[in-house]
């Protein structure tokens, strides 16, 4: 052995040691297993959506009639049930009537009275009409006769309106029903007394068959929609324009029976909207019209109601699951981008290189998104698959109608 040897011994252990690692470090470096990570991806394409908004709301009776007495007395009788549905004329309350019998009486007799008098009056006038002529009396006579017949005549037009004045009271001791709808509780008992057009209502009655919706909607959002309309953006949706459904307080649509025992959403009109905007609110007032036949909704129940606005003819509607939201909250979405190939190298047509890009959205419509800014039409947008990819990355890309629900996109056929 060379007197080197005990020198030389220790460098052949490391020696050994270090070609031992050397294929662990090769392993490390080892592209992992499983290739490019799969998306699914969506072709942005514009399309005509009718738009519409949600605004809130309560309903309000159609008519709504408070009932008084126009007459002073004693409350006889009530003739109907509280909470019953009661027609136009039909007597709720009878008032005691004794003393407007008597004046009604009264002035029947004066008017008779009136009567024989304006006759007499009449036959006098005549006569010396006739004999005046043959100054068998004076021409002041025949004048006093004359004036005497025509005071009479008031007399008798005097005594008539009397009499129809009683015969209005006396009829206003029964309390009718002013319009046909429902009643509610009444205020009083037989016994009490009440007082001509006393500020207290008796009852009231509320007819309820159609029903109004008032909704409020802000003074911009209105500003905003004649822009819309006034730049194109938006067009009318024609008659249906006119119209709007509602959504109830428990959150379901309302809704009636059809022929063919099928429930279909209800249809009510706008009939018009406020010209003055609520100072403290800034808002403003929009009323509709909805039938309710079988009396679902009832006064004060608080709604929302869906308002056609109008068409956009290039909506751009991506699915909500797309749309992911960075740290401040605004939305953004991944897209893909043909990747290009290396020289001499030719790239798969399903691989592409994610870029992130930020977007503007303004509503929900059904599941989807309405973008208003940054996305145009034939851009790719990732649906499915957005947790496995970051922005520069290569991926492999296949339609969306190509992936299985639930699962990894596959080649189509497969």
């Amino acid at each position: 052995m060379s007197k080197h040897s005990p020198y030389i011994a220790p460098f052949i252990v490391l020696g050994l040691a270090v070609l031992l690692l050397l294929p662990g470090c090769e392993e490390a470096k080892a592209p992992p297993q499983g290739g490019l990570a799969s998306v699914s991806y969506m072709e942005v394409k514009p399309r005509a959506v009718t738009l519409s908004t949600e605004l809130s709301g309560r309903t309000s009776a159609f008519m709504v009639a408070e009932v008084r007495p126009q007459v002073s007395g004693i409350i006889q009788q009530r003739l109907f049930v509280e909470g019953s549905d009661v027609m136009e004329g039909d007597v709720l309350y009878q008032i005691d009537s004794a003393i407007y019998q008597v004046a009604y009486d009264s002035a029947k007799a004066t008017l008779m009275r009136a009567e024989a008098n304006e006759v007499a009056a009449g036959l006098l006038a005549e006569r010396y009409r006739q004999v005046v002529r043959v100054n068998a009396v004076s021409k002041q006579e025949y004048d006093n006769a004359v004036a005497a017949h025509g005071q009479a005549k008031a007399d008798v037009a005097a005594a008539r309106a009397a009499l129809d004045l009683a015969r209005i009271n006396l009829d206003y001791t029964e309390v009718k029903a002013p319009v046909s709808g429902r009643i509610g509780r009444s205020a009083v008992t037989p016994g009490a007394l009440v007082t001509q057009n006393q500020p207290m209502a008796l009852a009231t009655i509320q007819q309820l068959n159609p029903m109004y919706v008032d909704v409020t909607q802000s003074s911009a959002e209105l500003l905003r929609l004649r822009r819309a309309f006034s730049s194109g953006e938006l067009i009318s949706s024609g008659e249906t324009a006119m119209q709007a459904t509602l959504i109830l307080e428990d959150g379901t649509t309302y809704t009636q029976r059809v022929p063919g025992n099928e429930m279909k959403p209800v249809i009510g009109t706008l009939k018009f909207s406020e010209v003055t905007v609520e100072q403290s609110t800034g808002a403003v007032t929009i009323r509709a019209e909805f039938p309710n036949p079988e009396g679902t909704l009832l006064p004060g129940m608080f709604v929302r109601a869906v308002l056609e606005e109008g068409v956009s003819e290039n909506a751009i509607l991506v699915p909500q699951k797309a749309v992911a939201r960075n740290n401040r909250g605004l939305p953004m979405v991944y897209k893909l981008t043909r990747e290009p190939g290396q020289p001499g190298q030719q790239t798969p047509a399903d691989v592409f290189t994610v870029a992130l890009q930020m977007i503007s959205v303004d509503r929900a419509i059904d599941n989807q998104w309405l973008v208003t800014e940054g996305l145009e039409a034939g851009d790719l947008v990732i649906v499915e698959g957005l947790m496995r990819v970051r922005p520069g990355a290569s991926v492999k890309g296949l339609p969306e109608t190509a992936a299985p629900v639930g699962g990894t996109p596959v080649p189509a056929g497969k």
